[in-house]
């Protein structure tokens, strides 16, 4: 009997095309556990609705995401609803600043501290009768035993701070010979000071200026803080004296010079990543404090640049940023 070559064929083919299906199955199980396995799990990073948040945000999000975890971002303005949201765990990680947010856990938590709590509030009591202080080391001890209280992590931070500053144009600091705000409260000059209306209250700014440097203010016209106005107002000698703040990168452009705050005023407003203490992994760690010893106030200031005045997306800055300092992978 003569078998066609067809009918020999027909089975081969079979198995082979039955062997094909199970490597594939094979391979895509292999595969979909291999995508599990790189996935730590999905975090949620916050920002607080401004620019430079936003920014902060998208590096964080960046970072994690180069970790192995799936990144949500979101925005919250309120700062009571953050709060809320970071204590219970919906939101897992948020920029803040070092003294502002230990001021802000403190208030929350209020009366009622323990010895210990006492002690480190004393040591971190700032000239202006605050809490906080322009020392980094102590403001940052605090603000780890307050944020453990409501099961947050303070992680580490960076070299970059946003504080109060105060600017006068080139030609008023060249004529009076002007470097720091100690020379202008030597000086003896009366100044209007352009600035946000809450100036007139707020420790740090007027009452500060007056108490720690002497300087004389002859009035506040309520232009803002770091506003367009208030830079204009100080260019045109409208004031003598601007405030502004350490992350504006447009002052230069106003030909504003900043006075230094040489008897430290200001708190150590540092940025730091606050995380839910009940989300933190070591991975996360890495992921965020790796950013801590690279971002100076310098960069943040370019990168606000970037974003208000030249109209880029804050993601993109973020991850050029992270790309261009060797943080992301390839």
């Amino acid at each position: 009997m003569t078998v066609r070559p067809s009918a020999v064929r027909a089975p081969r083919a079979a198995a082979v095309a039955a062997l094909a299906a199970v490597v594939a199955l094979l391979l895509a199980i292999a595969g979909c556990s291999e995508s599990t396995d790189s996935q730590l799990g999905s975090l949620t990073v916050a920002d607080a609705g401004f620019t430079e948040s936003k920014i902060l945000a998208d590096m964080y999000g960046e970072l994690l995401g180069q970790a192995g975890y799936q990144v949500e971002r979101t925005s919250v303005q309120n700062t009571e609803i953050a709060q809320s949201a970071l204590e219970d765990g919906r939101i897992d990680a948020m920029p803040q600043y070092v003294a502002t947010y230990a001021g802000l856990l403190n208030s929350q938590l209020g009366p009622g501290r323990s010895a210990g709590d006492e002690a480190a509030a004393a040591e971190a009591t700032g000239p202006a009768g605050s809490i906080v202080s322009s020392d980094l080391d102590s403001t940052l001890r605090l603000l780890r035993g307050l944020a453990e209280e409501v099961g947050l992590s303070v992680l580490e931070p960076a070299d970059a701070v946003d504080q109060n500053a105060f600017a006068v144009s080139r030609t008023f600091a060249e004529r009076h010979r002007l470097t720091s705000l100690s020379d202008l409260g030597a000086s003896g000059l009366p100044v209007r000071l352009a600035a946000g209306a809450e100036c007139a209250n707020r420790p740090f700014c007027e009452p500060g200026l007056v108490r720690v440097y002497g300087i004389r203010i002859s009035g506040i016209i309520e232009t803002g803080v770091a506003t367009a106005q208030t830079k204009a107002a100080v260019r045109d000698d409208i004031a003598q004296l601007g405030l502004v703040l350490t992350t504006d990168a447009t002052v230069a452009d106003y030909d504003l010079v900043v006075l230094t705050d040489d008897r430290k005023l200001q708190n150590a407003d540092n940025l730091v990543p606050i995380v839910h203490s009940g989300s933190l992994t070591p991975e996360i760690a890495d992921a965020l404090n790796a950013l801590a010893p690279v971002l100076t106030t310098a960069d943040l200031a370019e990168l606000n640049k970037k974003v208000d005045a030249e109209r880029q997306k804050a993601e993109d800055v973020a991850r050029d940023y992270l790309a261009d300092r060797g943080l992301l992978g390839a």
